[in-house]
């Protein structure tokens, strides 16, 4: 199964809910929910406006640490590359002593979609637990 995210309203900004059957797939599923933040929709992957894909690397000494780096990160690739990050993937380790992601997404190019700013992630609310039947993350955005 794919990760699965929701959008749900929260004061002045918005929230995503996403679950998967493994912490990679949570992830992937928490920045998919970024993009449709973002943007309603993008250009499919055989579209001449697709875009490329390209690839995070980050570790951290904790699971919310991860995800919020991870998260930061995309929000720092769509202003400093001008793309919004879509159909994400994800794989998070853990080592004795950091979590890992090793992640990838398409970056369609921002002149391509009609986005709106979503400011930053934020640590408000911010919960991500294992399940009995997966990983579910609840992440908070600052738009």
């Amino acid at each position: 199964m794919a990760g699965a995210f929701e959008l749900r309203d929260h004061t002045a900004d918005v929230a995503v809910k996403a679950s998967g059957d493994s912490l990679g797939e949570t992830f992937a599923a928490v920045a998919d929910g970024l993009a449709a933040a973002m943007c309603d929709d993008w250009p499919a992957p055989n579209d001449p406006d697709a875009g490329e894909q390209a690839e995070v690397g980050l570790a951290a000494e904790g699971v919310e640490a991860l995800l919020f780096d991870y998260l930061d990160q995309l929000i720092y690739e769509r202003d400093v590359r001008s793309v919004l990050p879509v159909d994400n993937e994800a794989t998070v380790t853990e080592t004795d002593d950091e979590w890992r992601v090793d992640a990838s997404y398409r970056g369609v190019a921002l002149s391509a979609v009609t986005a709106r700013e979503v400011k930053a992630v934020t640590y408000s609310e911010m919960a991500v637990r294992e399940t009995e039947s997966g990983w579910e993350a609840y992440v908070v955005f600052d738009v």
